[in-house]
């Protein structure tokens, strides 16, 4: 009989009504196509399946650095220990859906008085016992503790996507910091071949000064050009120590003993990159599937909120033996069972059940605006990242040029200047602008890349 009571009770907990609202993902509050116009050349296409993060980058120095990073760096650590704890407390409350089974065993021996006694004379009594059973166990007739349950399995997802976003962030992280310590190393190399050829122009003008061919003002002129070098060599190498520095901050480490030579920056180092349709985001993103997770626990809450407003019933079985002799604890007829149900009946709460369950909506309302707000975003990110991608091909190539040009530039006017032609002026101009050119020319590559990186992490790649 009291197997019977226990699998129906089971049966009622494990079976009881849900009260979680039906769950209606909101429609995207985006276009259903990219932007068009002038600035974008690439039109997205259904089914474009992103590469993984080591067949998009191709140094294979920037593959050993982001490989180093996810196994030592410490957000990515912290992320990944909060899904384990997340899941740890899904555990912990779907634990509540089944009955506690617990074993106990209890022994007293108590001497009373003679004053206290029945017969007059001083007594020595015992009480021995060993029961199995069950304590408080609630019947999830109205899916309260189901609710609970799946509100906090959303948030163990949450966690997990909040870790695969952490992760995409941390392998674009490693890759800008490469290429931009890549690039700041150029720059300082530049600066000090512009230098030493500053360097070498100061000194045959100072010759031309001494002998009276040159004037005061082109000597200052030619000076003004070397300090200006110098000061560009040492910003970029402070840049570049501080770019390795922050480069090791990501990788959680030092730099790898056997780190292969790097890739000069105007090579491929980047694969190309499909675009798939805006709503293939809502799969991709793992901040929008975060805030999915999110709405979705925020449902269930309601659920949970509801049944509160309806009766608690919760389960009391034991059954063991007991005996005033230790010895004779197991003998027949020392049997005993204890069934305690208990039905608890909300009736006047001061309206706390009825402001919970206006929180628990209000609190899925918010959950709404941001999984609206993640999809914006991650729409914005995207179409910024075509923007780029349409227009960063024609300046980086328009600076190509430029530079080729001011190359010619300066060649023909340190001609003319040898020759007598050209006024010193006219050389530092040339020089200066050739610098400027090429300078300008790295950081347009820089930037190219960093868009290329941005648009890969926008679409949400860079999960193996």
């Amino acid at each position: 009989m009291n197997k019977s009571i226990l699998t129906l009770s089971m049966a009622l907990a494990l079976g009881g009504c849900s009260l979680i609202p039906d769950y209606q993902r909101p429609a995207a509050p985006v276009a259903v196509a990219w932007p068009q116009g002038a600035a974008y050349n690439e039109v997205g296409t259904a089914g474009a399946v992103l590469p993984e993060w080591r067949n998009y980058f191709r140094d294979p120095a920037l593959q050993r650095l982001i490989a180093t990073a996810l196994d030592n760096n410490r957000d990515l650590r912290v992320a990944a220990l909060n899904v384990e704890a997340y899941q740890a407390l899904y555990r912990i409350q779907r634990a509540e859906l089944f009955p506690q089974v617990d074993a106990r065993g209890s022994g007293t021996r108590q001497r009373l008085p003679a004053d206290l006694t029945r017969t007059g004379q001083a007594e020595t009594n015992g009480e021995y016992g060993a029961t199995l059973g069950v304590t408080d166990w609630e019947l999830d007739l109205f899916g309260r503790l189901r609710s609970l349950s799946q509100a906090a399995l959303e948030q163990y997802f949450a966690t997990e996507q909040a870790r695969r976003g952490t992760q995409i962030s941390l392998v674009a992280s490693v890759a800008n910091a490469w290429l931009t310590l890549q690039a700041d190393a150029a720059q300082l190399k530049l600066s000090q071949e512009t230098l030493q050829t500053y360097e070498q122009s100061y000194k045959l003008t100072r010759r031309s000064f001494d002998v009276g061919v040159a004037s005061a003002l082109e000597l200052q002129q030619s000076r003004t050009a070397v300090e200006g070098a110098r000061v560009s060599v040492a910003q970029y190498t402070r840049l570049v120590a501080q770019d390795g520095n922050a480069l090791q901050l990501l990788l959680g480490s030092g730099m790898p003993a056997d780190l292969p030579a790097a890739q000069a920056l105007d090579q491929p180092l980047l694969a190309e990159l499909p675009v798939g349709l805006p709503s293939e985001l809502l799969q991709r993103r793992p901040d929008i599937l975060q805030a999915e997770h999110a709405l979705k626990a925020a449902n269930a809450d309601i659920g949970a909120a509801r049944a509160a407003f309806f009766p608690s019933i919760s389960l009391t079985a034991r059954g063991g033996t007991t005996s005033s002799q230790l010895s004779g604890l197991f003998d027949g007829g020392s049997g005993t069972w204890l069934f305690q149900p208990q039905i608890n009946l909300p009736i006047f709460t001061a309206g706390r059940l009825k402001a919970n369950l206006d929180y628990s909506r209000l609190q899925k309302e918010v959950q709404v605006a941001q999984y609206e707000r993640a999809i914006q975003v991650a729409f914005s990110e995207v179409a910024d990242g075509l923007a780029a991608r349409g227009t960063y091909q024609q300046q980086l190539q328009a600076q190509r040029d430029l530079v080729e040009a001011s190359a010619e530039y300066y060649r023909l006017a340190e001609t003319r200047y040898r020759t007598g032609v050209d006024s010193q002026l006219t050389l530092l101009d040339a020089q200066r602008q050739l610098f400027v050119s090429r300078q300008r020319l790295i950081d347009t590559r820089l930037a190219q890349l960093g868009s290329e990186i941005g648009l890969f992490k926008a679409l949400g790649g860079g999960v193996e």
